[in-house]
């Protein structure tokens, strides 16, 4: 009896160090991973147990917080003038999570961050007070787009190209954050969800796209790089009509080929003559089209801080002659959003020199202290002073004489490049509307690319020119009479 008394003591025993053992590990190892856990709801309640951080513009915060009056959370996120800064903000919600910059700042707003802790919340354990985001929007210039865009579906990027920042970032249709802040708002994220969630699509950054005729910046840069074209104002030698290489298919150009036939550069870019851009194309072949198409930042995911994903595109899968030669006018699996369509343009107005693009400047805590400044973004030299300068005469040509006279700005230098884009088979979808410009006034600079994708316009009158360049021209004008 003793003897069995003892055994069942002993694993008694062992079982009370094996809890012991285990209680220890949970705590002393795990116990941060669990309280970190994404699945933990205390975490979630904690980050709206206070007032929120705030997304900045112009010295002014767009977000905000409220109290619920609920158990769990103790506030939720608010917004002014949500559907203007959705594609900025994204949304902070209880039930759906973070995007854009609420997600990428995420634990600077919501006071997790470790830089943001005081001594006093180190020893405590207490969540520090959150910090703010300030971003390099302006407000003049994202209502301006917002505003001439409205009646179309679409979207617009403005740049400074001196200094990579990024002043507007616009979608029409767009959403109001606000709708879906709270734990529960089904019903409004049922709504803003059919559709397969288009309306929450963040155009501008994250939706490639056909970049029709605008992509001859590309080619035109390449080709002067390259050694094809030595000045803009002789002639190509390329005829008109023009079969597309490893074809017996004539490409056509809108202005026909008794315009187009063996045409300067310049005059190619204003008349927008397919011939020219795609035998160009296919005398630089695959290689070097899409390594001046990288320069730019095609083929790479670009931190805005929101992410580009997925990124644009230039093809790096083999292709044939004829595909290769209809990549030279912005088609065949060339794409793009207006972010990109700005970088190429920021590039070829500062000089051939791209900075990289931002819509932050700093990241502070919430007194002020700056904790990241984004104030001296990396640049790369993408093609020569002379290949710019070449490129943005002829630009100039296309605004003053072409197609994009709409984006004129009284008293300013402007330059551009319109582009209709074919989608579907046989074209079967309306096209796509682009205009990239750059515009100059004293020492005020700014780059616009805009893409229209559907409008009430008649499909026959689908264009860069009369449907984005508009657009462009408010944008512009918003920042340099200011």
């Amino acid at each position: 009896m003793n003897k069995t008394i003892r055994r069942a003591s002993v694993f008694c025993l062992l079982l009370v160090l094996a809890l012991l053992v285990r209680v220890t590990w949970v705590q002393a190892y795990q116990g941060q991973a669990l309280a970190d856990d994404k699945h933990n709801r205390r975490n979630l309640i904690g980050q709206y147990e206070n007032p929120l951080g705030n997304i900045i513009v112009g010295g002014e915060a767009i977000t905000g917080s409220t109290r619920t009056g609920g158990q769990d959370f103790a506030y939720k996120r608010t917004y002014v003038d949500g559907p203007l800064y959705a594609p900025i903000t994204g949304y902070s919600s209880q039930a759906y999570g973070t995007t854009m910059l609420e997600g990428v700042y995420k634990d600077i707003l919501n006071g997790s961050d470790t830089r943001l802790k005081t001594m006093m919340d180190l020893l405590t354990n207490k969540r520090a007070d959150p910090g703010d985001v300030l971003t390099t929007i302006d407000r003049d210039v994202q209502k301006a787009g917002y505003d001439a865009l409205q009646g179309k579906q679409g979207a617009a990027v403005a740049m400074d190209p001196a200094t990579g920042e990024i002043l507007a970032v616009v979608n029409n249709p767009s959403y109001d954050p606000g709708r879906i802040t709270g734990a529960n708002d089904e019903k409004a994220w049922e709504e803003l969800s059919a559709d397969k969630g288009k309306i929450m699509e963040n155009v501008a950054l994250r939706k490639p796209q056909a970049p029709g005729s605008t992509f001859k910046l590309v080619t035109l840069a390449a080709a002067i790089e390259n050694g094809l074209i030595s000045s803009i104002d002789q002639p190509t030698g390329v005829p008109a009509p023009y079969a597309i290489p490893g074809t017996r298919v004539d490409l056509p150009s809108e202005a026909g080929p008794a315009a187009c036939n063996n045409v300067s550069a310049r005059t190619a870019l204003k008349l927008s003559c397919n011939n020219v851009f795609a035998e160009l194309a296919h005398r630089l072949g695959q290689d070097k089209m899409r390594a001046m198409s990288e320069k730019f930042g095609f083929n790479t995911a670009i931190d805005t801080p929101v992410r580009t994903n997925p990124p644009s595109k230039y093809p790096s899968k083999k292709m044939s002659v004829d595909q290769v030669a209809q990549t030279g006018i912005g088609q065949f699996d060339v794409q793009a959003t207006p972010l990109q369509m700005a970088m190429v343009t920021a590039a070829i107005e500062n000089g051939g020199k791209l900075v990289a693009p931002h819509m932050v400047s700093e990241v502070t805590d919430s007194s002020g202290n700056v904790l990241e400044s984004l104030r001296d973004p990396a640049s790369q030299q993408v093609m020569s002073e002379r290949t710019a300068s070449m490129v943005r005469d002829a630009m100039r040509t296309v605004a003053t004489e072409g197609g994009g006279k709409a984006a004129q700005v009284s008293g300013a230098e402007v330059g551009g490049k319109t582009g209709t884009a074919q989608r579907g088979v046989n074209n079967s979808v309306a096209p796509l509307a682009w205009f990239t410009s750059y515009g100059k006034l004293g020492d005020q600079q700014i780059v616009v690319a805009v893409m229209v994708e559907n409008s009430d316009t008649d499909r026959s009158e689908i264009g860069g020119g009369k449907l984005a360049a508009p657009v462009a021209q408010k944008m512009m004008a918003a920042w340099l009479k200011r």
